[in-house]
């Protein structure tokens, strides 16, 4: 088995529902007396947002290089970013890690082609949603990706950023991004919607969508557990 080391904190509950998942998971495939041995080195999600909005990409390269330094100082030999925003420069830390990581957007992208889609809507922070770094992976295989418009747009960045990132949920904002999503299937004629965002599944839990719905959280959990080579 290979030690996983998580870049957490970005945000909180997220890196909670992770931690859930990749345990229990691991549990769950190699028997009731197990647990894995993980570290999570626990970032600050602010931090990260306001390098991003000063597109300060050297240094968030250098803040989250130095977290990925002290996993593998704690014997980490796979490590992941627990947000999707700070994919934004992933191929930066890919080149200066000494260990893989494993990317929540290629794991994305490899189970949208699996499922043979062909057009997908985005939600996420302003970041994830208007720069390239996370639509690009899925153009390059024939995956068109859109993202909400006007004030839709504005609403989804807000909420993320004042309620979701501090583990707060409310019953108006999960039916505001219902009617997102519906406008986005009827306008822009989408397969299924992308929650971009690892704090967006506090949104939807327990809700039924009406159209396909790919959780990055669940899906890059999954791609973990495998890259983990967990054994009987």
């Amino acid at each position: 088995m290979k030690k996983l080391g998580l870049i957490g904190g970005t945000g909180p509950e997220s890196t909670l529902i992770y931690y859930k998942k990749i345990v229990y998971g691991a549990n769950k495939r190699v028997g009731k007396e197990f647990f894995p041995n993980l570290t999570i080195e626990s970032l600050n999600v602010f931090n990260v947002l306001k390098y991003c909005s000063d597109r300060d990409y050297d240094g968030l390269t250098r803040y989250l290089v130095g977290g990925i330094n002290n996993l593998v100082a704690a014997g980490c030999e796979i490590v992941s970013l627990t947000g999707n925003t700070p994919h934004i420069v992933f191929d930066a830390l890919r080149e200066h890690s000494s260990v893989p990581l494993v990317s929540i957007i290629e794991t994305t992208r490899d189970e949208a082609k699996k499922q043979g889609l062909k057009k997908l809507g985005l939600l996420g922070t302003r970041f994830t949603m208007e720069e390239d770094f996370f639509k690009k992976p899925f153009r390059e295989v024939g995956i068109d990706v859109v993202i909400p418009t006007g004030h839709d747009f504005d609403f989804v960045v807000e909420k993320i950023s004042t309620e979701l990132e501090h583990g707060i949920v409310k019953s108006a904002t999960q039916t505001e991004f219902l009617n997102i999503i519906q406008r986005m299937t009827v306008e822009s004629d989408i397969d299924a919607v992308v929650l971009g965002c690892t704090e967006l599944p506090l949104l939807f839990d327990g809700v039924t969508l009406s159209i396909s719905c790919l959780d990055t959280l669940v899906i890059h959990a999954e791609a973990l557990l495998h890259s983990m080579e967990l054994s009987r």
